[in-house]
Formats: C-alpha cells, sequence, structure tokens
C-alpha cells in the first residue's frame, strides 16, 4: 500500500464516522416526539457505539497499513524493520536528528551502492529497481549522492541542473523503506570532492590547486564545509543507522602549503594529519546524532600503525569498510588484517565487493563472470570469520561504480548491469550458482544468465532490459558494420583518394550506395528508438553524454560516407 492509499483509506473512515453522526441525528429527531427519556439514553449510547466502532475502524487501518512495511518479500533472507514514519511535506530539524532512535546491527547486509556522481536515474527507475533489488536477496542500499543531493543555503551551488528535490528525495527513502531496503548515504569528505572543488568559491580549499579531488584539510573552512554538508544531508535522513564518509583513493594528500608546514612540525606525518581528520569527521556526526555508526573506506588506513589508531579511539565509533574489485584475495592475508583491526579495537568489518564499474574506465559491456569471481573470492573471507571468530561482519556492500572520477567518462549503466548483480546476489545468497538459483534468477529476470556468452539470452522481463539488449546491439555491432561495409570491394576502387579527387563515377558505386543507404537508415531509425528508452530512465544531459562517448562518432563517420557518396554519384 503507497503512502497515498494510506491517507485515502484514512479518508475514507472519517467520512464513515461523519455518516454515521449525521444518521443518528436524523434518527433522533425523526423520534423525537414519540420517544421517553429512557430511550432516548438507550439510543444515545447505541450512537457512542457506532462512534467508537467507527473511530475503531480507522484505528485498525491505520496499523495495517504500516504493517505492510514489515511484510517479508519473496527471495528475502534477513528480515529488517519496515517504512520510516516521515512526512514527506514536513521540513526536517535539528532536533529530530538527534532524538530518532538508532537500532543495533542483528544480521550482516547485503547493500547495493547506486553511484549518483554520473548516470543518475530519475526516481520513476527507483520505483522499477527496489523491488527487484529487494527480491534478488539484497536488503539495503547505499547511496552515493555527489551533485545529486538537493543542497541548500550556500551549498546550493553543488546541485546538479538534474539534482532531486526534496520531495523526490523522500520518494525514494519511502520506497526504500517499503521494500525493506536500509538507506545508508554515502558523502566523500576527503578525496573525491570533484563537484565541491570545481566551483571557482571552493579552489581555495584544494589541496593542489590545479587538481579538484581532494580537499586541504587543514585550510580555513574546509571542515566547516564538510560538517555543513553531514548535517544538510543527515537532516534528511534521520532514522539511518550508518553514514559513509568515503576517504579513500586520497590522491596528493599532503601536498599544499599549508600540510608542509604542519609535516615540519609534527614527524608522524600525514598518517597523523589522516587520521586526526577522519576521527574528527566521525565525532561530529556521533555528536550530531547519538548511536549513529560512520562507516569509512580503509585503504588509507593501512598504513597507520595500531597504536596510533587506538590513540585516537576511532574504532569506537567507526567502522572500516575493506574493499577488493577482482577475484585475487588472499585469504590469508585479510584474516591477518582482520586481526589487526580488531586489536586496533574495531568491532565490525564490512566488504566491499563489485557487481560493475571497475573493469574498465570505459566499460560499455559488464563482464558478468569477472564480477562472479570477485564475489566467490569474497565468500571464502566471510566464511573465515566464522571458522575463526575474528571480528563481527557488518555486512557487504555490492558497489557499482558509474564513473573512476566525476568528470570521467561513463561506465556501464545500471540496466546493462543488472544480470551481473543478480548473478552476485545469488552466488552471495546461495553460496554459488546452483540449480536453485538459476531458476530464481530466470523467474526474476525473465531471462537465462549465461557465463559463457556473458549474456541474458531471450528477453528479458526486468526494469531497463530494453536498454540492455539495445546497448548490446551498439556494443557488437555497430562499429563493425561501418567497418564491414568500408572494406567492401565495390568500396575500394571508387572511394580511393584519387577517385574522390577526380570525381569519378564507377558503376559498381549504385551496388554500394544501395546498401550505405540500407544501412543509414536502420542504425538512424535504432538510435530515435534508443533514446526514447534512454530519456525514459535518464535525465538528457546523461543520454546526450553517453551518446557522445559511445555512439556519436561511428554515425558521425556513417554519415559523413553517406554524404561522400552522394556527391559523387
Amino acid at each position: 500500500m503507497t503512502f497515498a492509499q494510506v491517507k485515502c483509506e484514512r479518508h475514507k473512515t472519517s467520512k464513515i464516522i461523519i455518516c454515521y453522526t449525521i444518521r443518528w441525528k436524523r434518527l433522533s429527531m425523526t423520534f423525537k416526539s414519540i420517544l421517553t427519556m429512557s430511550n432516548k439514553r438507550i439510543l444515545m449510547l447505541l450512537a457512542i457505539c457506532l462512534v467508537v466502532f467507527a473511530a475503531a475502524k480507522l484505528f485498525f487501518n491505520s496499523q495495517s497499513a504500516s504493517k505492510m512495511t514489515h511484510t517479508m518479500i519473496s527471495g528475502r533472507i534477513w528480515h529488517l524493520s519496515g517504512l520510516n514514519n516521515l512526512d514527506v511535506n514536513s521540513k526536517l530539524k535539528v532536533k529530530s536528528i538527534l532524538n530518532a532512535p538508532v537500532e543495533r546491527l542483528t544480521e550482516p547486509l547485503r547493500v547495493v551502492h547506486l553511484d549518483l556522481k554520473g548516470a543518475a536515474p530519475k526516481v520513476s527507475y527507483f520505483q522499477q529497481i527496489f523491488p527487484l533489488i529487494s527480491n534478488l536477496g539484497a536488503n539495503g542500499i547505499l547511496l552515493e549522492y555527489d551533485d545529486m543531493f538537493p543542497y541548500e543555503g550556500d551549498l546550493e551551488v553543488l546541485r546538479s541542473p538534474f539534482a532531486y528535490n526534496v520531495e523526490e528525495l523522500n520518494e525514494i527513502k519511502w520506497l526504500a523503506g517499503l521494500y525493506n531496503l536500509e538507506l545508508i548515504p554515502l558523502v566523500q569528505v576527503f578525496g573525491n570532492l570533484e563537484f565541491v572543488l570545481k566551483h571557482e568559491q571552493f579552489f581555495d580549499l584544494r589541496d593542489v590547486g590545479s587538481f579538484q579531488n581532494s580537499l586541504n584539510i587543514l585550510a580555513r573552512g574546509s571542515l566547516k564545509l564538510i560538517k555543513e554538508m553531514l548535517t544538510q544531508v543527515l537532516k534528511r535522513h534521520p532514522q539511518t543507522r550508518w553514514f559513509h564518509i568515503g576517504a579513500h583513493e586520497i590522491l596528493d594528500h599532503g601536498e599544499s602549503k599549508d600540510s608542509n608546514n604542519w609535516l615540519k612540525q609534527n614527524s608522524q606525518g600525514t598518517r597523523l594529519l589522516l587520521i586526526s581528520y577522519m576521527t574528527k569527521v566521525c565525532q561530529f556526526l556521533v555528536e550530531l546524532k547519538p548511536g549513529i555508526k560512520p562507516i569509512f573506506w580503509e585503504d588509507m588506513l593501512r598504513n597507520i600503525s595500531l597504536n596510533l589508531i587506538e590513540e585516537f579511539d576511532l574504532s569506537s565509533i567507526a567502522s572500516p569498510m575493506i574493499w577488493k574489485y577482482d577475484s585475487n584475495i588472499d585469504v590469508y592475508q585479510m584474516v591477518n588484517l582482520l586481526h589487526n583491526y580488531q586489536q586496533a579495537g574495531f568491532h565490525t568489518v564490512w566488504f566491499a565487493s563489485a557487481f560493475k564499474g571497475t573493469s574498465g574506465i570505459s566499460q560499455r559491456w559488464t563482464p558478468i563472470n569477472y564480477h562472479l569471481e570477485n564475489h566467490l573470492a569474497w565468500l571464502k573471507v566471510i566464511a573465515s570469520i566464522s571458522k575463526h571468530s575474528i571480528i563481527q561482519f557488518g555486512g557487504i556492500v555490492l558497489t557499482g561504480w558509474q564513473r573512476y572520477e566525476h568528470q570521467t567518462v561513463l561506465c556501464e549503466l545500471f540496466p546493462v548491469a543488472i544480470p551481473s548483480l543478480a548473478i552476485c546476489l545469488a552466488a552471495l545468497k546461495y553460496g554459488s550458482i546452483n540449480h536453485t538459483a538459476e531458476i530464481q534468477l530466470q523467474r526474476l529476470l525473465g531471462c537465462n544468465v549465461t557465463l559463457k556468452n556473458n549474456m541474458c539470452l531471450n528477453t528479458g522481463t526486468f526494469a531497463g532490459s530494453e536498454i540492455y539488449y539495445m546497448v548490446h546491439k551498439i556494443h557488437s555491432e555497430l562499429e563493425n558494420s561501418i567497418i564491414k561495409i568500408t572494406k567492401d570491394y565495390h568500396l575500394k576502387g571508387p572511394f580511393s583518394p584519387e577517385q574522390r579527387k577526380n570525381n569519378s563515377y564507377p558503376l559498381n558505386i549504385k551496388y554500394f550506395k544501395k546498401e550505405l543507404t540500407r544501412l543509414v537508415k536502420e542504425w538512424d531509425h535504432f538510435m530515435k528508438n534508443f533514446k526514447m528508452e534512454m530519456i525514459a530512465i535518464y535525465f538528457p544531459d546523461t543520454v546526450e553524454k553517453w551518446m557522445k562517448e559511445n555512439v556519436n562518432q561511428y554515425m558521425n563517420e556513417l554519415h559523413s560516407l553517406a554524404k561522400v557518396v552522394e556527391s559523387i554519384s
């Protein structure tokens, strides 16, 4: 039942109460002259009973609507608490953040990462993919906002022209609650801050003036900026139990003038600078919302001594997330790393795998087996935790990177990676891709996923399947069709540089022109339909960017060839 339907049911019930009251008044007036005082009292008692009955119906309808958000969904293993009780029209206040209850971790989560720093989908697509993600076995969403969050005030400049507004954000949260998907916000606080540092008013906060990726954490105003970003995001997520602060792959860290001056006075170098800053950020979150647990990428922490981690007491307020995106995971080394984090005082550790976006910066078609092997390797590590009782396992995040950095080319589109996501979640759920997993995948996707062909065979029914098959055609046929026709026997002679210069017209060009015209019309018609499918899911800037990176150069070549043929015919 949707939020609107719940309100509608309550409205109907209110009308029932009014209706019963009006009917009673009319009945009372009709028989007033013939009733004794005792009869009036009896009827009055009956009227009160009717009103109580109607009120009870209102109450139980409300309870029923609430319970619907707690219903177990087919394909789920771990059960989560239901829908966040938020008024989608209300403005959240800091006070509500401090008082919002935080539940403790009971079971490990399977979290799907949605990277919004490129090809962010429209909210209507969330309506389609959240039930699928839930039924595939996930119970959480890690939402990396980048410039898609509705920042306000001085931070409004950070917003993309297509950023979600508050109402859309509330709908995303509501949908996540409806399908029992724990929503975890991710806001970068150190590296990967291109969406902030590309703006002129924040140039002075760059660690290196010519680079816009890393924050100068010692600059006046840096911590204030990060605190304001975190505050605004947390205000919109008052019931979140975790908050991811990023902090990985920090490039050029410690190269600013401020950092150099600081390093001259501190012998422990950039390690001390990093952990000091991370601790301040995590402490701020915990003070803003007591009970929340910050999460951070741990790769920058590996070279920091255990004593230094213990000294800053980071382990008491935050949890590390270890990421590894290929199958080359040494279980023995990983167990040792987990032991180290346990000795440093951390109680919980998270893992991060990948279902897309890690096999190439401009990857167009997702290599399913590559990502499956990554998850099978992680399963061995997860088993080792249970075997050795090393540290509590918080959960695993299946990352789906959309761009390596804010301004690089797009990786695979989300619809293209859905079969990979499904396979990876099935592996985590069943321990391998067995017969039971294959049956479930076929039922939910409407197709057979074959690792040999790296393809979802037959016609899939999953959300975005049209884009999936159309991208496959572009990936496998567009460039090849142009190469094939340019090598055509009828083209080589008449289209040599000398022939073009002399504007000659051999007879065999007629055959080539006919074939070229057919090919141009076929691809033009295909691309028109493809753009329509894309615009149904993505904003115009994403459609334009993807076409520019993957299609335009080939279509321009095709049209240029057709233009030359037309000029000499």
